[in-house]
């Protein structure tokens, strides 16, 4: 307006005009951002700094896991951790460490440095957190229903979930991430997601291609930005349920069906595979890989997989090319480092998923599409045992029909796919965890149902994670659960014992119990798990694993019996049942061998009756 009344032979026009040109840099420069906060600090010398990215990472510092609240800011690296504070008074940040991005690198100045050793919580006492959680959670659900949400009880659960959230938060991440400062230290953090260490490395870098002058703050300007750190946080909690609204989607419970078809847009021919990454209790896991498809700009991998969801809300696909070059060994944990050549992930819309159709989807990164299918299956339908209506075949069939059939003791799908397992999988990184193709599951028990006559030829041509799963396969589908449905609810009393003797003493006589097929089928099965856990240092299976995979598959009761308990929560998966079926296979792994011959010499002593 001032322009308007103002003569363009004025003095003051030539500096208006500039005013309203400064005023409308500034003003779009502030539109341009997505974000309406303040994202920028302006540094003494007036230069701005912006905050690109943060969020919480697992720091290791002198060999413990640290949570830290890191910031990426236009020039440097910063990493903070929360101030306690006084109830009621503001809450600040304290700065860790900072290191200028002029400074940063990612390669290690010396070969000689290893890891340095991290404390790890054993698989086990992870699961349990996972189970405490869930278990927490169906309380608050029942809280809320009988007092409309508005009882203290609810508080002091919610505590309770967040100190158990945040302690899985800090203690499942393993993937190193390590950032080095040219003149000096090494920091080391851990994630539990290649995706995440790709975004944070991918971020850097961009900044980094900029013209950067390496800077040192005085203590003064130190403080100013790490006070800045409070209002221009993205991220302001750490992922965990408790933080989230309660209207927010509790994610999906159930078996994900996922094909992934092919890629296109590769600009020369590479060794290629993808990842599929979905994320449970705050944070994202690798749940299950293509093969490699060799030499090729277009790859068809034409791959079923089956992910299990805990309350997952997004489906993440990498897509990386292998690197069989030795030298560039990854000395951390021993690992190749393959390139990774796109990411892209998509949310999991209950309402798309959940028809009972395949719902097809593109994943566009770097200039790559990746073309996928998906279908969801809830909780209680991929659990049912349906028996099979054929007197033929293997699948659904009773045990003691098909031994009897076959005239063997352990039926001939479970001694050939342990036989191929022990042959050639023993030192597969993630065995009977990692999910096979579903096709080639689904090949080899038409094979073995037919019984063809190249069934060996089959085994010893297929990839191991499918022989693998048709083991799961066969026990999943039994019409009555390997430690069958009668002696159920004394395996579930016996584990509950506290006196190890007693304990003892019941659990082996549940075994003496079970018929003859079944005792020696399930001793060869234990037996074989454990020489899988054997080579826990290469395969990453541990007994704990092995129990997490087969317990339910082993001992859940078929459908006659469970509806008479019928699951109510799809949370409650991770219920009381589910972890009393992992500690009964637990306890007999962790066991000293049982052999058949001396638990029958044992029988005279015993009653017959449970």
């Amino acid at each position: 307006d001032l322009l308007k009344h103002t003569p363009k032979d004025h003095p003051d026009f030539p500096l208006l005009q500039d005013a309203l040109r400064i005023s409308q840099n500034f003003l779009s420069s502030i539109n341009e951002e997505i974000d309406p906060r303040r994202t920028a600090v302006t540094t003494p010398k007036g230069e701005v700094r912006q905050l690109v990215k943060d969020g919480f990472l697992v720091e290791v510092s002198e060999g413990t896991r640290k949570l830290r609240h890191v910031f990426l800011f236009t020039d440097l690296l910063l990493c903070a951790k929360m101030k306690k504070t006084a109830v009621g008074r503001h809450q600040q940040y304290e700065c860790k460490w900072y290191i200028p991005l002029a400074d940063l690198s990612f390669q290690t100045l010396d070969d000689s440095d290893s890891l340095p050793h991290v404390q790890t919580l054993p698989e086990h006492e992870i699961e349990e957190m996972k189970i405490k959680i869930s278990s927490i959670k169906s309380e608050i659900q029942k809280e809320k229903k009988a007092q409309k949400g508005q009882s203290r009880n609810v508080d002091r659960l919610r505590k309770k979930m967040n100190e158990q959230e945040s302690c899985l938060l800090l203690h499942s991440p393993t993937i190193p991430f390590r950032i080095h400062n040219k003149h000096g230290k090494s920091y080391l953090f851990l994630l539990s997601s290649d995706y995440e260490r790709s975004e944070w490395r991918e971020s850097i870098q961009k900044l980094q291609k900029k013209d950067l002058q390496a800077c040192v703050l005085s203590s003064v300007e130190l403080q100013v930005l790490t006070g800045s750190c409070f209002k221009l946080r993205t991220v302001h909690n750490i992922p965990v349920t408790t933080n989230k609204d309660d209207e927010e989607s509790p994610g999906l419970y159930g078996f994900l069906h996922v094909i992934v078809h092919k890629a296109t847009g590769f600009k020369e021919s590479a060794n290629l595979y993808c990842t599929l990454e979905v994320d449970s209790f705050g944070y994202f896991v690798s749940k299950a890989k293509t093969r490699v498809f060799r030499d090729t700009t277009e790859p068809q991998w034409n791959e079923e997989f089956e992910i299990e969801l805990e309350g997952s809300q997004c489906l993440r696909i990498l897509c990386y090319e292998k690197c069989y070059d030795k030298s560039k060994l990854n000395k951390d944990d021993n690992e190749i480092v393959d390139k990774i050549m796109g990411k892209g992930q998509v949310q999991l819309d209950p309402q798309t998923v959940q028809s009972k159709n395949w719902h097809m989807d593109v994943i566009e990164m770097n200039g790559i599409k990746v073309e996928f299918s998906m279908k969801f299956t809830s909780r209680d339908l991929s659990l049912k045992r349906t028996p099979s209506k054929k007197q033929s075949g293997v699948f659904g069939v009773k045990i003691s029909v098909v031994t009897k059939r076959e005239r063997s003791k352990v039926p001939y799908i479970v001694r050939q796919c342990i036989e191929e397992v022990e042959k050639r999988g023993i030192d597969e990184v993630g065995i009977y965890r990692i999910s096979g193709v579903a096709t080639d599951i689904q090949a080899l028990k038409a094979a073995f149902d037919a019984n063809t006559k190249d069934i060996l030829m089959m085994l010893s041509d297929m990839d191991i994670n499918a022989i693998a799963g048709t083991l799961k396969l066969y026990f999943r589908e039994l019409p009555e659960p390997l430690l069958t449905d009668r002696l159920y609810p004394a395996f579930m009393e016996g584990i509950a014992l506290s006196d190890p003797a007693a304990k003892e003493n019941c659990m082996m006589h549940l075994l003496r119990s079970l018929p003859d097929p079944n005792l020696i089928t399930f001793l060869t099965l234990l037996e074989h798990l454990k020489r899988v856990a054997e080579k826990e240092p290469v395969n990453k299976m541990s007994l704990h694993n092995l129990a997490t995979v087969f317990g339910p598959t082993l001992l859940r009761p078929s459908e006659s019996e469970s509806s008479k308990a019928h699951i109510t929560l799809a949370s409650d998966i991770w219920s009381h049942d589910v972890m009393a079926q992992v500690q009964v296979l637990l306890y007999y792994l962790q066991h000293p061998p049982i052999s058949f011959a001396e638990l029958k010499k044992n029988t005279l002593y015993f009653s017959t009756d449970v």
